[in-house]
């Protein structure tokens, strides 16, 4: 049985990060891109970081930002894995000197193989991430043609454990994470 890793995104609060982490989350999310409502500074989210214990992955998440700033965040924030949702090519998202992984907006006539194509050379690059493709940046809480994807090795939430934009429900992460269990586990005979 394969396990999918699990992402919780979006994280803003102290409460939210432990809940994450006690329900089973594999990697945690940091957005700095500042239009988002859950945007956190580099010093609140040094101070987040520091109680996510080890083998759960600290993930920055920026959009299209200057090169200067996510050096600015990382000499700040000890990040594991970087998560670029703008327009950033291969080069762009290489420099860092951290893995990384791309977002994709997937929309109808999508060619995800010629999308994979641009980044599968470029160094540090551990993934893509599919996401629908809506107004701004991030999923919005939208599906896109799952069968694209076939079978993911991780799943990323946010919006869709909040109980607020910016603030996460712990029930919601709770039972997200377990429908995610489940769905590895496959029928049950």
């Amino acid at each position: 049985m394969t396990r999918t890793r699990i992402k919780i995104c979006g994280i803003t609060r102290e409460e939210d990060l432990v809940a994450a982490v006690a329900a089973g989350a594999d990697a945690l999310g940091f957005v700095f891109y500042a239009p988002s409502p859950r945007y956190v500074t580099p010093e609140l989210a040094a101070q987040l970081v520091a109680h996510v214990p080890p083998f759960v992955t600290r993930v920055g998440l920026f959009v299209n930002e200057r090169a200067q700033t996510v050096r600015t965040v990382l000499a700040q924030v000890p990040l594991d894995l970087l998560q670029f949702h703008g327009d950033e090519d291969a080069a762009y998202c290489s420099q860092f000197g951290r893995p990384w992984i791309k977002a994709a907006r997937v929309k109808p006539g999508f060619d995800l193989l010629e999308y994979a194509l641009a980044f599968a050379q470029a160094p540090g690059v551990s993934g893509l991430l599919l996401d629908a493709d809506v107004e701004g940046y991030g999923g919005g809480g939208k599906t896109f043609d799952w069968g694209l994807a076939v079978r993911p090795w991780a799943v990323d939430v946010s919006s869709g454990v909040e109980a607020a934009r910016g603030i996460k429900d712990a029930q919601k992460i709770t039972e997200f994470i377990a429908g995610v269990r489940d769905a590895d586990a496959g029928p049950s005979l």
